[in-house]
């Protein structure tokens, strides 16, 4: 039987734990006096491991078959480095707390995701409905501790937070294997997939993506509060965007049925080029931040789920986890990295209207890769929708 409830149970809390930390824990640091460039270098480092920790451990999951084993080490272990934060409050000493919760932290998503396509048979439809409850957890996280954080001290944070990664912790230990991963059936080697064209720029977009969310995750929430918005109201516009990817969750086998993922990806690249420009120049205009938060459906939510559909059929077999592994090191963890240095040095001279500005055009980049290096739509990208 598909484990359904035990998979959405660590979709939650890995989501909500995400929710806690990407919102708030900007808010944490700057509650310590930390400078914009220093909070973007702490907060970097969750992508810079995104680049090492996936791809070593994706590695030997491959290898060795035990993708739950290193799912349950790298909770454990997360939460380990995450308890150094109540230790320290200097630089040196967070960023060394970052460095080991990151790396394992990092670790466990892309695993998590070839597991969930290996017990659902590769269902599109069926982990939209898995996936969205990631998207309840992060939605339920970023109201309550944004509403906390209007009547607590923001070092209360650490403690919401670390008690979300137990979840984890308790989630990780229930999921159960698919045993080995099996071998491809075509023999065809990682350097062969990545040699393709259309996945070279697949891969690159997605780089390009994650660098034009990099001030979302960094600054929005120190962008809203600076415009004279509540905390409160930070926790509404973060759930906004999340009900708006929810519902791109549940919508997501209709939009394969009419659309190929070309499409759906273009579509998402197109968003985020007039999201960010909203979401810089349009701060005082509530209606456009509200229409900009509710674009997060087609910046994350379609963009996301059209991507590891690609990468889930491009890498299949023993390539499953480097290949997801791949996408989440160049787009999550190089992209974000890159958008997140970027907008940390340009904040304070240039201002958050401009640092916006460039990552949409990031944003644009990426879509002109993904409309000229996706051009051949017979390359595993218009059956979806019998489209290109």
């Amino acid at each position: 039987m598909i484990p359904l409830w035990r998979l959405s149970a660590y979709y939650f809390f890995y989501f909500a734990f995400i929710g806690a930390f990407a919102p708030y824990f900007t808010l944490y640091l700057q509650s310590l006096s930390f400078a914009a460039a220093d909070i973007a270098v702490l907060m970097s480092l969750m992508q810079v491991m995104r680049i090492v920790a996936p791809n070593l451990w994706g590695l030997i999951a491959d290898r060795a078959g035990r993708r739950v084993a290193i799912v349950r080490v790298s909770a454990l272990a997360s939460l380990a480095g995450f308890c150094g934060f109540f230790a320290t409050d200097g630089f040196a000493g967070i960023f060394v707390a970052m460095a080991l919760m990151s790396f394992f932290w990092s670790a466990a998503l892309p695993l998590v995701e070839g597991l969930t396509f290996d017990h659902l048979g590769g269902s599109m439809g069926r982990y939209g409905r898995v996936r969205l409850w990631g998207s309840v957890g992060f939605i339920v996280a970023v109201m309550v501790i944004g509403y906390a954080l209007d009547a607590v001290a923001e070092r209360n944070l650490l403690w919401m937070t670390a008690s979300i990664l137990v979840g984890i912790v308790a989630c990780a230990l229930v999921i159960p294997d698919t045993g080995r991963a099996p071998p491809s059936g075509d023999g065809v080697g990682l350097l062969s997939i990545l040699r393709r064209r259309e996945v070279q720029a697949l891969l690159a977009a997605c780089f390009l993506m994650s660098a034009a969310h990099g001030a979302l995750y960094v600054f929005y929430s120190i962008h809203l509060v600076g415009a004279g918005y509540g905390k409160g109201f930070v926790g509404w516009m973060w759930t906004l965007g999340v009900i708006a990817e929810i519902a791109v969750f549940v919508a997501m086998p209709q939009m394969l049925k009419a659309f190929s993922l070309r499409a759906i990806l273009a579509l998402s690249f197109g968003c985020a080029v007039v999201r960010f420009l909203l979401i810089g120049w349009a701060v005082d205009s509530l209606p456009l931040l509200v229409v900009a938060q509710l674009m997060h459906g087609a910046t994350f939510g379609a963009y996301h789920a059209a991507a590891i559909a690609a990468v889930h059929r491009w890498f299949p077999g023993r390539a499953q986890s480097r290949g997801q592994a791949l996408y989440g090191s160049l787009s999550f963890g190089a992209g974000g990295m890159l958008g997140g240095l970027v907008s940390g040095y340009l904040w304070d001279p240039v201002g958050a209207a401009w640092t916006y500005t460039v990552g949409s055009g990031f944003a644009l980049a990426g879509l002109v890769l993904i409309l000229v290096g996706m051009q051949r739509s017979g390359q595993g990208f218009a059956e979806d929708g019998g489209r290109a």
